[in-house]
């Protein structure tokens, strides 16, 4: 292959090189360049995108807190229909004396 000398020949072959799947080594060994000069060519090309690429915007986040996993619940129903929903954790003797207390 003849070596290219124009920046836009070089161009289009380091993409050829992105293209190819193929080490640095690999590409220039097969098209007959110095595998320094294609590198310089990957890195001004690389570079040179960079700088059209549109620019990272960050956005502001506020952190919140893991929701708690719910707790099991006990739930007592009354013989006049009212329904008591209290966590396993409760003390019995304190559901105990308020369903005794809220049945008079």
């Amino acid at each position: 292959m003849s070596k290219p000398v124009e920046k836009q020949e070089w161009f289009r072959v380091a993409e050829a090189f992105e293209a190819s799947g193929l080490t640095q080594q690999e590409f220039a060994s097969q098209r007959g360049l110095r595998l320094s000069t294609l590198q310089s060519w990957v890195y001004r090309r690389r570079r040179q995108l960079a700088r059209k690429a549109e620019p990272v915007r960050l956005l502001p986040v506020e952190v919140a807190g893991t929701p708690q996993p719910r707790t099991a619940l006990l739930e007592v129903v009354l013989a006049s229909g009212a329904c008591l929903r209290f966590s396993t954790d409760t003390d019995v003797e304190y559901v105990a004396r308020l369903v005794t207390a809220l049945g008079r």
